[in-house]
């Protein structure tokens, strides 16, 4: 073989490969995240040291990648077992390792974005798949994007832990992968930030606490007894969990009341309005669109930006919304979803089916898919009617 790594070869390589591991006693999606890091690792090693036998080197590294990753997450299971489902309130009394990894994982020599993917993945037992879902870009770039950053840290002597921030981030998005994935993280997710909270004095860690505790509330009541979705505005409010909202609200007041506001602490101000309303109808809107200005000054975000444009449809009616939308990126995730909502609140049924359709094309989880689908559906019968 020549300097270069002939991708043919890989590509070729690659259904034997994940036959083999699977035959082994892999499960499919194991076996192929586990056979897309051996493919990278080929891309690093390759050119500098070709092996003799390619698809017994493929093997032997995509079934090692396979066992680390299945005692990752069976160390995970463990720490997840030591858990409720419903986490209790209070402080907790102690930081154990798996908080420390995140720390260490969190390192000042990766970028914030590796540093998140990397944590994900080593510590938080998510699968490269469902991470590159999180991050919006392919599942091999991200894989890619993993390797580097295990090979910059590999020589690296972890006497630098990451900063609060980066740590933040990454607890952020192991809460919304169990809270709407398919991986149940977010028990774990809200114990870690407890800890740090008992043990680093900072706004924004009591506002991410703040914040998963109010979404955490609501659990029960988003999805009905067959799997699927229930929006916000069809939730059974009865079915919220009052104790964590209470608990959530009074530690976001004491927050806010430091007077340094940051991205969560304004995302909780949000969730907090959302659980004090009796009624979907009874939400305050105008001061949900406040916060929402609050959240682009901080963040700039397009992403911030679309959920700004719903509150605006709500607070100012959908065409207020629809103008706001029309200034932001189509490629965005959920724009389609967002424009059709809108549009049917403005009474254009044709065009949200359309674009309740796109949506769903687009949409990356099963449930959220299969709502979406159900929204074109309906739309769809009530004009044939």
């Amino acid at each position: 073989m020549n300097r270069t790594v002939d991708e043919a070869l890989l590509r070729g390589l690659t259904p034997t490969v994940l036959a083999i591991l699977v035959r082994r006693g892999a499960d499919f999606a194991a076996a192929e995240d586990a056979v897309q890091e051996a493919l990278v690792e080929a891309l690093r090693v390759w050119p500098a040291d070709p092996p003799r036998d390619p698809k017994g080197w493929l093997v032997t590294v995509a079934w090692r990648k396979f066992l680390d990753a299945t005692r990752a997450d069976a160390a995970r299971r463990r720490r997840e077992d030591l858990v409720d489902e419903e986490p209790e309130p209070g402080q907790a009394v102690g930081v154990d390792d798996t908080l420390q990894l995140y720390f260490l994982c969190a390192h000042p020599s990766l970028s914030p974005s590796s540093a998140v993917a990397l944590t994900l993945r080593a510590v938080g037992g998510l699968t490269t798949r469902q991470i590159a879902a999180a991050y919006l870009v392919p599942e091999a770039t991200m894989a890619q994007r993993i390797s580097r950053a295990k090979r910059t840290v590999s020589g690296v002597r972890f006497d630098q832990p990451g900063d609060v921030a980066t740590v933040l981030r990454v607890l952020y998005l192991v809460f919304n992968e169990g809270y709407s994935g398919d991986v149940d993280l977010a028990a774990e997710a809200i114990r870690l930030t407890r800890q740090l909270a008992a043990v680093i004095d900072h706004p924004e860690v009591a506002g991410l606490l703040a914040l998963m505790l109010l979404h955490h509330a609501r659990r029960a009541s988003r999805t009905a007894p067959d799997g699927s979705l229930v929006p916000l505005a069809q939730q059974d409010r009865g079915r919220w969990d009052t104790r964590l909202i209470a608990e959530g609200v009074e530690i976001l007041q004491a927050a806010l009341a430091r007077d340094r506001l940051g991205e969560f602490q304004a995302q909780a101000a949000i969730a907090a309005l959302h659980a004090d309303a009796p009624t979907a109808e009874e939400t305050d809107w105008v001061q949900i669109v406040e916060w929402y200005d609050e959240l682009v000054r901080l963040t700039d975000s397009p992403v911030v930006r679309l959920n700004r444009a719903v509150a605006v449809g709500e607070a100012d009616g959908p065409r207020a919304g629809l103008a706001e939308l029309a200034s932001l990126d189509e490629g965005l995730p959920r724009y389609a979803a967002v424009s059709a909502y809108l549009h049917e609140r403005d009474g254009d049924l044709a065009s949200a089916a359309r674009l309740y359709a796109e949506a769903a094309a687009k949409a990356t989880n099963l449930a959220e898919r299969d709502h979406l689908t159900r929204q074109a559906a309906r739309l769809n019968t009530r004009l044939r009617g």
